[in-house]
Protein backbone atom coordinates (compact mmCIF):
# COMPACT_ATOMS: atom_id res chain seq x y z
CA UNK A 1 0.00 0.00 0.00
CA UNK A 2 1.59 3.68 -0.84
CA UNK A 3 1.52 6.49 1.48
CA UNK A 4 -0.37 9.55 0.36
CA UNK A 5 1.78 12.51 0.86
CA UNK A 6 1.32 16.28 0.25
CA UNK A 7 3.40 17.02 -2.80
CA UNK A 8 2.30 20.85 -2.75
CA UNK A 9 3.18 23.84 -1.35
CA UNK A 10 1.40 25.13 1.58
CA UNK A 11 -1.68 26.92 -0.14
CA UNK A 12 -1.22 30.42 2.54
CA UNK A 13 2.57 30.31 3.00
CA UNK A 14 3.43 32.05 6.08
CA UNK A 15 4.49 35.54 5.78
CA UNK A 16 5.27 38.47 8.79
CA UNK A 17 2.83 40.54 6.42
CA UNK A 18 -0.06 38.66 8.14
CA UNK A 19 -0.27 41.06 11.51
CA UNK A 20 -3.31 43.02 11.79
CA UNK A 21 -1.75 46.77 10.90
CA UNK A 22 -2.39 49.70 13.56
CA UNK A 23 -5.50 51.25 11.55
CA UNK A 24 -6.86 47.41 11.69
CA UNK A 25 -6.59 47.40 15.65
CA UNK A 26 -7.77 50.75 15.94
CA UNK A 27 -10.87 50.02 14.21
CA UNK A 28 -11.30 46.93 16.16
CA UNK A 29 -10.67 48.78 19.11
CA UNK A 30 -13.18 51.82 17.67
CA UNK A 31 -15.95 48.81 16.99
CA UNK A 32 -15.06 47.07 20.35
CA UNK A 33 -18.15 48.45 22.26
CA UNK A 34 -20.58 47.26 19.64
CA UNK A 35 -18.75 43.66 19.20
CA UNK A 36 -19.53 43.51 23.26
CA UNK A 37 -22.80 44.40 23.05
CA UNK A 38 -24.03 41.91 20.34
CA UNK A 39 -21.95 39.48 22.34
CA UNK A 40 -24.36 40.31 25.29
CA UNK A 41 -27.56 40.23 23.15
CA UNK A 42 -26.27 36.81 21.95
CA UNK A 43 -25.53 35.51 25.50
CA UNK A 44 -29.15 36.38 26.54
CA UNK A 45 -30.47 35.29 23.43
CA UNK A 46 -29.26 31.48 23.89
CA UNK A 47 -29.90 31.61 27.75
CA UNK A 48 -33.73 31.69 26.71
CA UNK A 49 -33.50 29.45 24.01
CA UNK A 50 -34.13 26.20 25.53
CA UNK A 51 -37.06 27.38 27.57
CA UNK A 52 -40.40 29.33 27.58
CA UNK A 53 -38.47 33.06 28.23
CA UNK A 54 -39.86 34.55 31.39
CA UNK A 55 -40.39 38.25 31.89
CA UNK A 56 -36.73 38.96 33.18
CA UNK A 57 -35.27 36.89 29.88
CA UNK A 58 -37.67 39.12 27.66
CA UNK A 59 -36.09 42.55 29.44
CA UNK A 60 -32.74 41.22 29.04
CA UNK A 61 -32.65 40.72 25.65
CA UNK A 62 -34.72 43.86 24.67
CA UNK A 63 -32.15 45.76 26.89
CA UNK A 64 -29.33 44.06 25.14
CA UNK A 65 -31.24 44.98 21.65
CA UNK A 66 -31.09 48.55 22.80
CA UNK A 67 -27.35 48.82 24.07
CA UNK A 68 -26.85 47.48 20.39
CA UNK A 69 -28.65 49.79 18.20
CA UNK A 70 -27.21 52.36 20.56
CA UNK A 71 -23.30 51.31 20.00
CA UNK A 72 -24.27 50.84 15.97
CA UNK A 73 -25.98 54.66 16.11
CA UNK A 74 -22.50 55.90 18.60
CA UNK A 75 -20.36 54.04 15.22
CA UNK A 76 -22.25 55.13 12.59
CA UNK A 77 -22.04 58.45 14.54
CA UNK A 78 -18.00 57.91 14.49
CA UNK A 79 -17.83 57.28 11.22
CA UNK A 80 -19.87 60.27 9.95
CA UNK A 81 -18.05 62.72 11.95
CA UNK A 82 -14.26 61.82 11.17
CA UNK A 83 -15.66 61.91 7.09
CA UNK A 84 -15.87 65.55 7.65
CA UNK A 85 -19.46 65.50 6.09
CA UNK A 86 -21.87 67.81 8.12
CA UNK A 87 -23.99 68.10 5.24
CA UNK A 88 -27.45 66.99 5.86
CA UNK A 89 -28.99 65.30 3.51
Amino acid sequence: MKSIAALQNLVTPWSDGLEPSDAELDAIEAEMPLILAERDLLDAQIMAIDRIPFEVDERRIRRARNRVMAARRDVANRIAGSTGSGDAA
